[in-house]
């Protein structure tokens, strides 16, 4: 199978996914990472932090990256037309079985934008090889937006990581420029406890947890 993450910035994909990705991988399925914003206001971080990515998803196993280079906070402002050509030239390029997108509820505008533009290329009468999209959830994005109906993550699917969560810890490790100490979201004893959480939820010790939007039998 063929697998694409979608991630507004770097890091999302490890965050929300990374033990998932690691997972796909060891089982011999294809996954592709689309990171869609680049800090183009600070072009000299922009090779540092896609290094740092490109480490990360090396440690995952991914086969694949591919970076946007769209403006970071300014998604919204690009015309919709030139997002929604750049999402689909991803899509019809990897052909995707499964796809995971960010929380269209997420504090962080890009992740919403990113949300909206993902499932516009994922649309099934254009994929038909397209079996399941799942929405993931993003540590200091997720659970810091104003806690509304509209914005509530609801998980409805687990993938036991057990095995992974070592390998989601060290893609995370290379995000120098990212991770923070605790008790900050993005560090790695919160990553760890989250699945913790989301794992004793299925009765194992480690998951990650979803949103399906859309799965054919």
């Amino acid at each position: 199978m063929k697998i694409l993450v979608f991630a507004p910035h770097n890091d999302d994909e490890v965050l929300g996914v990374g033990g998932t990705i690691a997972k796909y991988a060891r089982e011999g399925h294809e996954v592709y990472v689309c990171e869609a914003t680049s800090l183009l206001s600070r072009p000299e971080r922009v090779q540092f932090v896609r290094n740092e990515a490109l480490k990360a998803h090396e440690i995952l196993g991914v086969k694949k990256s591919f970076f946007l280079d769209l403006p970071v906070v300014a998604i919204k402002d690009t015309p919709t037309k030139e997002v929604n050509a750049r999402f689909d030239e991803i899509v019809r390029l990897v052909k995707p079985n499964i796809a995971f997108i960010p929380h269209k509820g997420d504090m962080h505008i890009d992740h919403g934008e990113v949300a909206k533009a993902a499932m516009v290329a994922l649309r099934p009468i254009e994929n038909p090889q397209l079996k399941e999209i799942y929405v993931y959830e993003t540590l200091s994005e997720t659970e810091w937006n104003i806690p509304t109906v509209d914005n509530a993550f609801i998980p409805n699917c687990y993938n036991d990581i057990s095995g992974f969560i070592t390998l989601k810890k060290q893609a995370m490790e290379c995000f120098e420029s990212q991770l923070k100490k605790f008790p900050h979201p993005r560090s790695l004893e919160v990553i760890e406890s989250l699945s913790q959480l989301r794992g004793s939820t299925i009765g194992v010790a480690n998951a990650e947890s979803f949103m399906l939007i859309r799965k054919r039998m």
